[in-house]
């Protein structure tokens, strides 16, 4: 894989995004490594968050220097899987699902897509709640779900747009959020503290692991469509910098809202809504706090709307391979998927959020040894080399519709999670043992990440060589 330096942004790019599913070409190519630390700092500083980060203390009853070594650890853990991912992009240039296909087939890879097509939407429609909240806290005049409605529409348009204007607004929040959470953090210590502050709570092994695993998870959610953000680089970025101002960027970006939320869940111990309860601890600063979460959730639900259109769009085309998705499929998706999430958060809004967390904690056991699997394949099997046309072929070309290899190893990698665990929708046997800490996603890689290997080096070795260098014509439907 090339590791030269970055090449600078191409003159002209179109200010609305043209492309969807198809790969970028060269010609196409713009923007700067760096843009990719603003990109997931920005994203990564809002509500929830900072919802997430006080469960250390709320739920698993964490001090508050356990909770903030969990937060760290989980963080600089989960952001590796994160940036390696994410350092795909460029060399590709084609979004993550799609890419996914190698590892899969063109069908089996359906099954990720999906998952994660669910995952998207059902974090929009989260997210939409909480703006409809923040909206309703600045203005009571304006219902909840009016806020709703407002705060779906703001991130359909950033979707619609796309790509650049996604990158632009991150780069003012990276600014604006930043600041302002760290001056309301300011604010709620300098009006003071509860003298039981930092008595208040223990450490226990089990309830750290599960502080750990909460803060990992949140890095692993972000691995189906993280390249999805860096495939119109130039393919001469360099992989060690686009890894790096990935990892950095959404590290210190998603620490920041989790030390808020532990330092609010202490602060505040008898709310349970966490933006509440730093809007009430921030005092006058309280209306900003609101402000700038209700900016925040309209910005970052964006990506979750883009990634489910994508996802969405994947699997027309799957069936479809003709098709050469634009703009305007992008719109209609876009759409479509906004009605279904509005009806979804405007029926459940009273406490589709906590239900919400353990929906995504099942969704991610079957995203884990995913994850694995096209790391180990892209680093590790194939070096970075793909037949970019195949993945675009009505049979697969030479992935073919179905691999029985990463199929088998994945439902492997399922099967050996359940024992770990640890929601309200399902508890496994082992989690009792290791006092309720959920391990499922960590005995996930390491379980997946070798038997894939081994297997797939296997098979290659007797398979048709791939080729020498990724194309650089593109290699979609249209081409």
């Amino acid at each position: 894989m090339p590791d030269t330096p970055a090449a600078p942004a191409t003159a002209g790019a179109p200010a609305v995004e043209q492309h969807t599913i198809d790969h970028v070409p060269e010609t196409e190519r713009h923007g700067r490594v760096r843009d990719l630390f603003t990109m997931w700092f920005g994203t990564n500083i809002a509500p929830l968050p900072l919802v997430t980060g006080a469960m250390g203390v709320q739920v698993f009853h964490q001090s508050f220097w356990s909770s903030v070594l969990a937060i760290l650890v989980g963080q600089l853990v989960g952001a590796v899987f994160m940036a390696l991912h994410s350092a795909q992009g460029p060399q590709l240039g084609v979004p993550q699902m799609i890419q996914s296909r190698a590892q899969f087939g063109s069908v089996g890879a359906l099954l990720i897509v999906v998952v994660a097509a669910a995952m998207y939407i059902g974090f929009f429609a989260s997210n939409i709640i909480l703006a409809g909240k923040s909206l309703h806290g600045l203005a009571p005049a304006v219902p909840v779900d009016a806020g709703i409605v407002l705060g779906a529409l703001g991130s359909a348009l950033i979707c619609w747009v796309g790509y650049r204007l996604i990158h632009t607004l991150n780069k003012i929040a990276t600014w604006v959020l930043g600041i302002g959470i760290l001056v309301g953090l300011a604010v709620v210590i300098t009006r003071g503290l509860p003298d039981n502050f930092f008595s208040a709570g223990s450490f226990t092994f089990a309830g750290w692991l599960a502080t750990v695993s909460l803060s990992a998870l949140w890095q692993l959610a972000f691995a189906p469509y993280v390249s999805d953000y860096s495939r119109y680089l130039p393919r001469t970025v360099r992989t060690a910098s686009t890894f790096w101002a990935t990892y950095w960027g959404s590290c210190l970006g998603s620490t920041l809202p989790f030390l808020a939320g532990t330092v609010i869940g202490l602060a505040s111990p008898g709310t349970d809504d966490t933006v509440a309860g730093f809007d009430s601890a921030a005092g006058s600063f309280g209306p900003v706090v609101l402000l700038l979460f209700l900016f925040s959730v309209i910005n970052h639900n964006a990506l979750n709307l883009y990634g489910a259109v994508l996802s969405l769009i994947t699997v027309v085309q799957t069936f479809r391979p003709s098709w050469t998705p634009r703009q305007t499929a992008r719109g209609i998706v876009s759409a479509l998927v906004l009605i279904g999430a509005l009806v979804i958060a405007t029926a459940l809004s009273s406490d589709f959020v906590s239900s919400f967390v353990n929906l995504v904690l099942v969704l991610l056991v079957v995203l884990v040894p995913w994850t694995a699997i096209n790391l180990i394949d892209f680093y590790l099997v194939h070096r970075g080399n793909y037949a970019l046309a195949d993945l675009f072929a009505p049979d697969g070309g030479r992935y073919g519709r179905f691999n029985p290899v990463a199929l088998t190893s994945y439902a492997l990698g399922i099967l050996v999670q359940l024992p770990f665990v640890a929601t309200s929708l399902y508890t496994g046997p082992l989690v009792a043992p290791l006092g309720g800490a959920d391990l499922s996603w960590l005995v996930g890689l390491v379980v997946t990440a070798p038997v894939y290997y081994v297997w797939a080096r296997r098979v290659a070795a007797h398979a048709t060589p791939e080729p020498a260098e990724i194309a650089a014509s593109d290699p979609s439907p249209a081409a």
